[in-house]
């Protein structure tokens, strides 16, 4: 280097001979994907331009090294991270004993509900499409509550999360976006579940039963729905009503059978226009059937999928980023 630096302060150095010797030393350090970019510059003539490519290129070159070398040494990372992770909790745990508080009372909220016995039928005439508990059944003790159960519950009752609810649970701020995309996504569900619920009263057994209705209004449903990112959502409820009455007064027509006649229609419409209010009976029931026990216990695993999992294998000692 000082031999450089005194060639260069006197006008001696060659720089066509040092730019190619560095040149070849790039090519037998870098790595194949880099070869092209080395060969590139081998052509520039350009002094200025020549030295500035290979900057360019060697700080690809470093952090391809960064990359290997992480990615070298993952094994032996993966292998203390766990240990070096739970130690580190475990003192800011000791320092702060309340940081858990709101994650302690989500999961506790959740065992509460899974030791919550369903409640009781409603004694309506329509009580028997709903499906209830036989006396055998409710007389059974409960089946013993176990992490898996527990947490599971708890997911579910995050996709029913208040937004203004400050007790979010702190492991899993850092999955807050996630959950909250996932908490949106149910709720289309629910509102395309209960329109059509709320279409299968008027349509009738005959004109609700042909699979081909039924693709059609879930997708003239589930395109309006798109509107509830610019318009409020009764508005946009509006829409989908008038255009959900049209389509099985037309379908009804179409098929020999009687058209909605004009109370039907109006009042199929003000139904959908509410359906989005949480004190709506149809809104309610369907928000209930993932929020309770009673519901298919395979309910988590379809609504999370493999983040569910992912997240229960998760070390439960980071409850938010630094």
């Amino acid at each position: 280097m000082n031999l450089l630096k005194q060639e260069a302060e006197h006008g001696a150095l060659n720089v066509p001979h040092l730019s190619k010797y560095i040149l070849n030393v790039m090519t037998l350090l870098c790595a194949p994907v880099r070869d092209e970019a080395v060969q590139k510059l081998e052509n520039i003539t350009d002094p200025v331009r020549l030295l500035r490519g290979i900057f360019q290129v060697l700080g690809l070159m470093k952090m391809d090294m960064v990359n290997y070398t992480i990615q070298s040494l993952q094994p032996q990372l993966q292998e203390h991270s766990v240990q070096y992770e739970r130690a580190k909790f475990q003192e800011l745990l000791n320092k702060q004993p309340s940081l858990l508080d709101h994650t302690t009372k989500w999961l506790t909220r959740a065992a509460a509900d899974l030791s919550t016995p369903p409640p009781s039928c409603p004694d309506t005439p329509d009580s028997s499409s709903v499906v209830c508990p036989s006396p055998s059944e409710a007389a059974n003790s409960p089946e013993p509550l176990n992490p898996k159960m527990v947490l599971s519950q708890g997911f579910l009752n995050l996709l029913l999360w208040d937004p203004e609810d400050a007790e979010f649970p702190e492991t899993l701020l850092i999955d807050r976006a996630q959950l909250q995309e996932l908490e949106a996504q149910l709720r289309q569900l629910t509102i395309l579940a209960s329109v059509l619920l709320v279409a299968s009263s008027f349509s009738g057994s005959v004109l609700f039963g042909s699979p081909q209705f039924m693709d059609k209004l879930k997708r003239i449903t589930k395109a309006l729905m798109e509107e509830f990112k610019s318009r409020p959502e009764e508005e946009a409820m509006l829409t989908v009503g008038e255009q959900v009455s049209q389509e099985i007064h037309q379908s009804l027509k179409n098929m020999g059978l009687a058209a909605l006649s004009s109370d039907s229609t109006a009042s199929l419409i003000g139904e959908l226009q509410n359906i989005t209010k949480k004190e709506n009976c149809v809104h309610s029931v369907i928000v209930s059937i993932p929020a309770h026990r009673s519901a298919d216990p395979l309910v988590p695993q379809m609504l999370f999928g493999s983040w569910c999992a992912a997240v229960s294998a998760r070390p439960p000692w980071r409850p938010y980023p630094h």
